[in-house]
């Protein structure tokens, strides 16, 4: 098993179970990981998904370089299909994905994270993209995801100069949401994730797909994704159950209906 799963509710915390090898990237590991997306998918009760890394040193540290030098050129062409589709799966999940980075995430690591709607980091932990260091680019959407997510001048300085950075400067970039002490740091994760998983299902994933889909168009069209989505949430069970719980003065039960 490449990875280990906690279920806490509506949240499941899903660990890379590869310490040894700073849970770097194998062929297992992903299609382990494109299986539980597919599981994810169909279980209604889940709402929100942590993804972190076995102990401290590592959340990620990219592809298992001694399976990649194994590899046929084959193998590789099918191990970036593998890759790609995984990271796709998470971002067009209805389900909100949250990174707990709680140590290096480098490379492969950092394109997980980045795939990740949510992003907390552990103070000790640092992140980067060293490709071009070795004589390739990052090859797991970091050039398209990172500029995305920070801009093009940021991303462009973190993939050009394969430097590595910290949780100060990857809260001042914007890179994640919030830092927490390393033990403190799954707690923090899951509670950012409590915050989530407490709302109602639908409004997830519509407000989700509104955000990712309306941001590259025009704000006419980026408005009119919104309203569809948002007309939606109109005909849900669980928009009449949050006006009852508001006149009730309860906290509403949502069931994604």
């Amino acid at each position: 098993m490449e990875w280990s799963v906690e279920e806490r509710g509506a949240i499941e915390v899903w660990t890379i179970d590869g310490e040894a090898r700073r849970n770097s990237i194998t062929r297992a590991m992903l299609a382990d990981l494109l299986a539980r997306l597919r599981r994810a998918e169909e279980n209604r009760h889940l709402r929100c998904v942590v993804i972190t890394g076995a102990g401290t040193r590592a959340f990620c540290a990219g592809a298992d370089l001694k399976e990649r030098a194994r590899m046929s050129e084959a193998d590789v062409h099918e191990f970036h299909r593998d890759l790609r589709a995984a990271l796709r799966g998470i971002e067009l999940s209805p389900k909100v994905f949250l990174a707990a980075i709680n140590g290096a995430a480098l490379g492969g690591g950092l394109e997980l994270a980045l795939a990740c709607d949510l992003r907390v980091m552990s103070s000790a932990a640092e992140v980067g993209l060293p490709e071009v260091g070795l004589g390739i680019i990052p090859g797991g959407g970091a050039t398209q995801r990172l500029a995305r997510a920070i801009g093009v001048a940021r991303a462009k300085d973190l993939v050009l100069t394969a430097r590595r950075i910290d949780a100060i400067e990857a809260l001042a970039y914007g890179l994640v949401t919030r830092a927490a002490p390393p033990e403190e740091l799954r707690e923090a994760a899951v509670e950012m994730a409590s915050e989530v998983a407490r709302n109602a299902p639908i409004s997830l994933r519509q407000a989700k797909r509104a955000i990712d889909g309306g941001f590259h168009l025009p704000l006419e069209e980026a408005l009119d994704l919104e309203n569809r989505l948002y007309q939606d949430c109109l005909k849900t069970r669980d928009r009449i159950e949050a006006l009852q719980a508001f006149a009730e003065k309860r906290k509403p039960t949502f069931t994604g209906e």
